[in-house]
């Protein structure tokens, strides 16, 4: 049995009045194949149910076409847009249908296009289903939908994963946001908060992971800015041919390829805020131009001889020793002082042990909620032991490894408790190629040897315990010695206190 599933359209009703066709007559008289059975549903014109069907049935008798199973059914549907309800619907219907039917064609053309949607999700499910929609000239056209919703829908989901695993995890948006019970922590933000109401230019240090970015987003949101642009450029990333056009912008016929004016990131972040990230890569070309831009507070565009006042408060940050960069003539001093007026200093992650527990909850809320669009998921918790593991760890690459660790961890298991195993196997191990600094000695100056070796020795021991939860065999072979024995008489001759 060849079935037609339709609902019944405004244009259907008004046009039977004038014993005109619209799309459900025009689908059943002249489709290639008849239909043995048309289904109609509606909510509205119940007046006019009855006359269509006996003026459908009039006009399928007339070109001798099936004509005694036509039927409208009232969908118990709220309205045309109530997604719900029609899906429900929907379901119900073509479920039946499709069972019922050789092939079961279904009408795109009528009806509201959350019951076109409904009917194409629901329809690319079933294996017998035909998908026909007509033109205003009476055509009836067979659409493709070379779609596998099922199969869109999980790519979907699993590339907001992916594109959530990489990316920056989102906890902190404000000062009250962002997870500070540690001292370090708390002492950090009342200096970014007594900063964020002042014009000052502000310097952010902290090591790779620690957050500056989010940071340098909470100052400005907090500043008196807040409602004019934010700005953000990677300095490690200015390409020297463009760093003029991409800070200053230029003018049409600059250059090869200025097709068009063209505002720099000073421009774009007039009245606001122009976050410098790794501010420590820029060249010495670039800072002679940044310094420039800073000092005078007016640009040039590439190509034009006339200048622009900008109004922007300046954030900088760098992971790198600006003092250090400056003694070895790599960063201008001059840029220096201008940018580090106000300093802040994120805490390592390893300095602010009272924040973990909070923060890994945060981010595994994260998690769970980038996965929840997925089939079947079903929210992963964490185990205690694998946040005192987590406690335990160094985190070189602070806020931003201890994500991607705590995704890889999700992503490996499917247990709905991480274990501290599992985020044993989510780590990257490192090899420790710490630099040496350079030592120089002065004829007649003295230095105790063994006191150095043994202030070492006791750093990298208590960092091994902390590391394994002070189990000394594991300590032992983190320190490449022979045995937990070696060890404990170290820990003893060291006078090493195991907490």
């Amino acid at each position: 049995m060849n079935t037609l599933y339709t609902w019944l359209g405004y244009r259907d009703v008004e046009n039977m009045k004038q014993d005109q066709n619209a799309a459900v007559a025009s689908l059943a008289i002249f489709n290639k194949t008849p239909f043995d059975r048309i289904v109609i549903f509606a909510n509205t014109w119940e007046e006019s149910w009855d006359k269509y069907e006996t003026w459908l049935r009039k006009r399928l008798s007339t070109i001798q076409r099936p004509s005694d199973n036509i039927k409208v059914y009232r969908a118990d549907v709220t309205s045309a847009i109530d997604y719900p309800t029609i899906i429900k619907h929907t379901e119900k219907w073509l479920s039946k249908l499709s069972e019922e039917s050789e092939h079961l064609y279904i009408n795109l053309t009528s009806g509201s296009p959350a019951m076109t949607a409904a009917s194409i999700l629901v329809g690319k499910g079933k294996s017998n289903t035909i998908f026909i929609q007509s033109s205003k000239d009476d055509n009836v056209l067979d659409v493709d939908i070379p779609v596998d919703f099922g199969k869109a829908y999980i790519q979907s989901a699993a590339k907001n994963i992916a594109s959530k695993a990489v990316a920056k995890p989102l906890v902190h948006k404000a000062f009250n946001n962002i997870v500070a019970h540690s001292p370090a922590m708390k002492s950090t933000i009342n200096k970014a908060k007594r900063l964020s109401i002042s014009e000052l230019p502000t310097l952010i240090l902290g090591e790779t992971g620690t957050g500056k970015e989010v940071l340098a987003n909470a100052i400005h949101a907090a500043s008196l800015r807040a409602g004019k642009p934010l700005k953000t450029v990677n300095c490690g990333a200015l390409p020297e041919t463009l760093v003029d056009s991409i800070l200053f912008g230029h003018v049409k016929g600059a250059f090869t390829g200025a097709e068009k004016e063209h505002n720099g990131l000073f421009e774009q972040a007039d009245g606001g805020t122009l976050f410098l990230d790794e501010v420590g890569e820029l060249t010495p070309e670039t800072q002679v131009k940044l310094l420039r831009a800073l000092q005078q507070g007016e640009i040039t565009k590439v190509g034009s001889e006339q200048t622009i006042n900008v109004d922007v408060r300046i954030i900088a940050a760098t992971h790198r020793d600006l003092i250090q960069l400056v003694e070895n003539n790599e960063f201008r001093e001059d840029l220096f002082y201008r940018l580090a007026v106000g300093i802040v200093q994120i805490p390592a992650l390893r300095d602010r042990a009272e924040d973990i527990v909070l923060l890994v909850k945060e981010l595994i809320d994260e998690i769970n909620l980038a996965a929840s669009k997925l089939p079947d998921y079903k929210s992963k918790n964490i185990s205690e032991s694998a946040i005192k593991f987590i406690s335990t760890q160094a985190w070189p690459g602070n806020i931003r490894e201890l994500w991607n660790t705590l995704n890889r961890a999700f992503l490996w298991t499917d247990k709905e408790k991480i274990t501290e195993k599992d985020i044993q196997d989510g780590l990257i191990i490192r090899t420790n190629k710490q630099k040496v600094n350079e030592i120089s000695l002065t004829l007649g100056q003295k230095v105790n040897i063994s006191d150095i070796i043994d202030i070492q020795r006791k750093k990298y021991i208590e960092a091994a315990l902390k590391a394994t939860g002070n189990n000394k065999s594991k300590a032992a072979d983190m320190l490449s010695l022979n045995s937990h024995q070696v060890l404990t008489k170290w820990i003893k001759d060291l006078d090493i206190e195991i907490v």
